[in-house]
């Protein structure tokens, strides 16, 4: 490829969870000259910190990281409203000449934030009946109903999201399509590199349990503790993060703490497979390992891309 060529106008570090994304984040953001626009849709509330491995100032390394901490936990999270935030950052870094270096791993907040993605509207009547249904029958049930209807969507929502599989089932009954007909081919809205970082299950299933362990250690308990008094558990889309919805379950007496601890470690473990599920089916993502062993490399490699401008 020409030289000459400019590299892509945006990067997105994508991937399934404790696999190494933010550190990459900020290498990129750092050599780049640019900035972090963070694609994980629980990073964007306050307080929430300890368990969605928000970087703490000092890994961040002086790089500038935007959306993060802007919503209380009480607030319902949407993907247009992202869509718009993350949108107006990215073009703000564009206007000043600098890189967005949007990182995370939530697949459809990604999607939203640089494809050109529309949502369908609400039907209030529609949805105060699923959510009356949600009340009375669990998530299980409706996520069954989901199942049947659009598996591919099912398989992306966590059964336990009862707020998403509303939301889908109300989408498909609005449209009369599957909600992942809804969703359109890959068709971008920034010139964007995606790279994505690959570590083998084994790998990623043991980072996952070591972060579950480090999370209880730092304090996990005592920060959903001070959550809840702030309205954690009225929060519809907060209460039912991963490591918060358990936690919460064992300090309302549901469940003892080391259940708590183990349901987090299955909880994720499955989430981090639905992720990579996502990411794989877009054919623009270039992935690189990020095995523990290769992370130097990885670094590199993924400069390499850049500065080759290899574009999705």
């Amino acid at each position: 490829m020409n030289s000459a060529v400019p590299p892509p106008r945006v990067i997105a570090v994508v991937g399934p969870t404790a696999a190494g994304k933010s550190d990459l984040g900020v290498t990129l953001a750092r050599h780049l000259g640019g900035e972090v626009v963070n694609a994980d849709s629980m990073q964007l509330y306050r307080g929430m910190d300890i368990g969605t491995a928000k970087l703490t100032a000092a890994e961040q390394g002086g790089v500038p990281h935007r959306l993060l901490d802007i919503w209380d936990v009480t607030w319902t999270a949407s993907v247009a409203e992202y869509q718009r935030l993350a949108r107006a950052e990215i073009d703000r870094l564009l206007a000043e000449g600098r890189t967005p270096v949007l990182v995370g791993g939530s697949g459809l907040y990604v999607r939203g934030a640089i494809d050109a993605l529309e949502f369908p509207g609400t039907d209030p009547g529609v949805r105060a009946r699923l959510e009356d249904e949600l009340a009375e029958r669990g998530p299980g049930a409706l996520h069954a109903r989901l199942a049947a209807a659009d598996p591919e969507a099912a398989r992306a929502i966590l059964p336990s999201n009862g707020r998403r599989v509303v939301r889908a089932l109300e989408v498909i009954e609005i449209t009369g399509r599957p909600f992942t007909a809804n969703l359109p081919g890959h068709e971008a809205v920034y010139d964007t590199l995606q790279i994505g970082v690959d570590v083998a299950r084994p790998e990623l299933d043991e980072r996952i349990a070591r972060r579950v362990d480090r999370m209880w250690e730092a304090g996990l308990v005592e920060e959903v503790r001070r959550l809840e008094a702030e309205g954690l558990r009225s929060g519809r889309t907060a209460a039912r993060a991963l490591g918060y919805q358990q936690v919460l379950a064992a300090l309302a007496g549901e469940c003892t703490e080391d259940a708590a601890r183990a349901e987090t470690v299955r909880a994720t473990k499955r989430f981090a497979r639905r992720q990579d599920s996502w990411f794989r089916r877009d054919p623009r993502v270039h992935w690189l390992s990020g095995a523990a062993a290769d992370r130097e490399e990885l670094q590199a490699r993924a400069l390499a891309l850049v500065e080759r401008a290899v574009t999705a």
